[in-house]
């Protein structure tokens, strides 16, 4: 597959992200999140939104231990 392929940004119930080939359905338990492009633009556009790398659980435990 060239760099030049097309790539959707999809996103997981725990809020992680990854990039898919835009030809191809997204797989279960992942769902486009909006961008598309490059692999290169998708990483790019990944590394830009996904700040907090803990998983969306781990999240809410660390929340609730915290009040």
């Amino acid at each position: 597959m060239s760099e030049q392929s097309r790539f959707v940004v999809v996103l997981n119930h725990e809020e992680q992200y990854s990039v898919w080939p835009l030809d191809k359905e997204v797989p279960d338990g992942w769902r486009a999140e909006g961008f598309s492009g490059t692999k290169e633009e998708c990483l790019a556009h990944i590394a830009e939104v996904w700040t907090d790398m803990r998983p969306l659980s781990l999240r809410r435990e660390m929340e609730a231990a915290a009040q």
